[in-house]
């Protein structure tokens, strides 16, 4: 038969694969072992040992690696973790400064009335004074807003909290609930524990945040005394309605309650700064 041109024949795997089922490395092996005969006993013994030692060797690299890589702390998060230590030590003789500047603040007061002298309602005017500008502890009803960093993400693999960085409750976000209980009526403001004067600070040094330089850390208690409507009057701000925004899209923690007795301490005393009159020189002195 005359083939046309241009035209070839195709091989037929399909054919051939049904002629052929086997590799044909089956037929070299089985014509090796025919040869040769079967392998000894102690050879395959000799193969089984080898392959349950590989896999023992294994699993143990793997349990290893796992120790390692996984459950071992990270040196960031250790070295965070002694970081917060040192904060919270640090606070905790910040405390105990602030007690006895506490103690000191009222033995200057009662230096200061006995010298003065004055009748009661003199003394009372001056304790009222005091507590306005945050300079003496204060009791009363009021509303305490609650703020807190989310929840630190799972790692899925291991089930146990991450290392990855958390959103977090920031200065600016304080800030706005401290004036909005300003602007809606609050008598005295604390921030947990941090008494708060027109002089007052809050702001972030790094991951922290800090009130007139003292450290705060979530969760960040807002306590603000004033009238039974504060809390109602609060929770229609503009501050309040942007919060519960950040809670839906960031997970951050935000609540309000009542208090029927608050109990503020004292700020710490203020630097007073003094204006002096200007030296004029003498008309005969030289310039």
């Amino acid at each position: 038969m005359i083939q046309p041109v241009g035209q070839r024949f195709a091989p037929d795997f399909l054919t051939e694969l049904f002629r052929h089922p086997l590799d044909p490395g089956y037929a070299d092996a089985a014509a090796r072992r025919a040869s040769h005969g079967p392998r000894p006993p102690w050879r395959r013994r000799g193969a089984f040992a080898l392959r349950v030692l590989a896999l023992l060797v294994i699993g143990f690299l793997l349990a290893v690696a796992y120790r390692v890589a996984v459950r071992a702390e990270p040196e960031s998060t250790r070295a965070h973790t002694g970081l917060v230590e040192q904060v919270k030590a640090a606070q905790a003789g910040s405390d105990a400064l602030r007690d006895q500047d506490d103690q000191l603040r009222r033995q200057v007061t009662l230096a200061q009335q006995q010298a003065l002298g004055g009748t009661a309602e003199q003394l009372r005017q001056i304790l009222i004074q005091q507590a306005a500008v945050g300079l003496a502890p204060v009791t009363g009803p009021g509303v305490v807003v609650r703020l807190t960093d989310a929840a630190a993400p799972i790692d899925p693999n291991t089930g146990k909290t991450s290392g990855a960085e958390v959103n977090r409750v920031l200065d600016v976000d304080l800030q706005a609930v401290v004036n909005a209980l300003w602007a809606t009526g609050a008598e005295a403001i604390a921030i947990n524990g941090q008494r708060l004067t027109a002089l007052s600070t809050i702001r972030t040094a790094g991951a922290t945040v800090l009130v007139d330089f003292h450290p705060v850390l979530s969760p960040y208690e807002v306590s603000a005394i004033g009238s039974a409507e504060l809390a109602g009057r609060f929770g229609q701000t503009t501050a309040a309605a942007e919060l519960r925004d950040l809670v839906s899209r960031y997970g951050l923690g935000f609540s309000t309650r009542t208090e029927d007795h608050l109990a503020l301490p004292a700020a710490s005393g203020p630097t007073l700064q003094y204006a002096h009159p200007p030296v004029t020189p003498t008309s005969g002195a030289p310039r």
